[in-house]
């Protein structure tokens, strides 16, 4: 990887945390930056390197998390034609729809700045917290270009009034701020964060994994669905969780007052 950084971490090595990792730049995305971010949100959780990881945390390395589109980046899409113009347009789609699809929660930790997408990023997420003080903006309309992209994550996640305000003016706002609007889910210091982060991992190894893949998977479906296909989608899932492998234990776990087989094998290392 050139752009990102990637690693395991955690006892059982459950815990593939990504950093931006171009912070003379702030964490600026280009073409091959959205090509390594795709692969990774794609490839966690399955039957790859990171088969066995059971969170994604995303972070940016140096002054800011991301700070948008990198300027030669944008030199090269200015001289794009139209047709060249749409499918690198579909690329960056396809990064965000990746994150906002990967088979095992992600969790984005924003600072510093998130400027255009690395505001999609954050929208994608899961999760998303930010440090006190993080300066935020949708900055396209301040270059004569559109939020088009990362407009449908960034509806879907926040109060499509503030959004509206945000995308239409490009004014600055802080992560206090993009906390009511709901784009994050929690606001404070580094140290805070590190142990808010922490309680989340915890929480998810507690949950059975294939239950926690399959709840995001249903979120991401039902939410977005007409409502008359909602009724036959929730039945069918709940149905086949209660009789799969991992719903039979967890529903014996809990009548036979005992620990699931996923957290004695976790507790066994």
């Amino acid at each position: 990887m050139k752009r990102i950084k990637v690693k395991l971490t955690g006892p059982n090595l459950d815990v593939l945390e990504v950093s931006l990792a171009r912070p003379e730049v702030r964490n600026a995305f280009d073409a091959l930056t959205i090509q390594e971010l795709t692969e990774v949100f794609i490839s966690a959780g399955t039957d790859g390197a990171y088969a066995q990881a059971r969170v994604l945390i995303l972070a940016g390395e140096g002054a800011s998390f991301c700070s948008g589109a990198d300027i030669g980046y944008m030199e090269s899409m200015a001289k794009f034609n139209a047709e060249e113009n749409r499918k690198d347009a579909d690329l960056l789609f396809a990064m965000f729809e990746s994150a906002r699809r990967c088979l095992i929660p992600v969790v984005v930790l924003v600072h510093g700045h998130a400027m255009g997408g690395g505001l999609g990023l954050a929208a994608c997420a899961d999760i998303a917290f930010a440090e006190t003080g993080t300066q935020l903006r949708f900055s396209e309309v301040r270059l004569g270009i559109l939020p088009a992209v990362i407009s449908p994550f960034v509806l879907q996640k926040m109060n499509s009034t503030w959004a509206r305000r945000w995308m239409i003016t490009g004014e600055l706002f802080d992560a206090e701020q993009a906390k009511q609007a709901g784009l994050f889910q929690f606001v404070g210091t580094a140290s805070e964060i590190a142990i808010e982060k922490e309680k989340i991992v915890e929480a998810l190894r507690e949950a059975a994994p294939l239950a926690v893949q399959k709840t995001k998977s249903l979120l991401n479906t039902v939410g977005y669905s007409e409502p008359k296909l909602v009724r036959q989608m929730v039945t069918e899932a709940i149905a086949e969780r209660r009789i799969s492998a991992e719903g039979q234990e967890g529903l014996s776990a809990f009548l036979k007052k005992r620990e699931p087989s996923w957290r004695k094998k976790r507790e066994s290392k």
